[in-house]
């Protein structure tokens, strides 16, 4: 999966690195179908540490892809779920277990990864201990801040609210707590004049 260069930004903005192997009591990995390739490269470095760790892995809609591959890894647990919402009471429950010294690996795409590290740092996982690697879509999780709902996997700027049907401006401005992006009304002042959308990073 591609590897995307996001261009400097206000402070807020995530930055993500590569996974590197970190020492650790514990290891938990959480990745999507497009993250699963940074596990790989992980394990292509220090495979003990993959046989040691704990594997929450979200396809989503692909199938089979990468399962068997993960498998073959020997990691000590490999959890596969449908969807980040069917995994939530998994990761809170490693979580809740975890003692000091865990080491936290998010790879995929920006939403996965925000809602993962949003869950650790509530546990009271401290942010070092919690590495991110961007791979695959650069589609972003937006909140409406008149509505507030979050709308996903939004590709375009300006784009639609799917909950209160404002045109909505995506900015930098990201909430760690929210694991998403705000999205403003862009034309609250003059209704109807809303530029043609645009892909992000275009």
């Amino acid at each position: 999966m591609s590897r995307f260069q996001f261009p400097e930004s206000i402070r807020s903005r995530p930055i993500y690195g590569t996974l590197e192997p970190r020492p650790g009591k514990a290891h938990l990995m959480i990745a999507d179908v497009e993250g699963a390739e940074a596990l790989l490269d992980l394990a292509a470095l220090d495979a003990d540490l993959v046989r040691r760790a704990h594997i929450i892995y979200i396809p989503k809609g692909t199938g089979e892809t990468h399962i068997e591959t993960l498998r073959a890894l020997g990691p000590a647990q490999l959890h596969v779920a449908p969807s980040f919402e069917a995994s939530v009471q998994r990761i809170r429950r490693v979580l809740s277990d975890a003692h000091m010294g865990l080491q936290i690996y998010l790879a995929g795409t920006e939403g996965l990864m925000g809602r993962s590290q949003a869950e650790a740092m509530q546990a009271g996982i401290p942010h070092s201990a919690i590495q991110t690697e961007h791979r695959g879509s650069v589609a972003r999780r937006v909140q409406c801040v008149h509505c507030k709902g979050i709308t996903e996997d939004v590709l375009t700027d300006p784009f639609v609210c799917a909950h209160c049907g404002l045109n909505l401006f995506v900015r930098d401005h990201y909430s760690r707590r929210l694991a998403a992006f705000q999205g403003v009304c862009i034309d609250a002042e003059d209704p109807g004049n809303v530029p043609e959308p645009v892909e992000l990073y275009k």
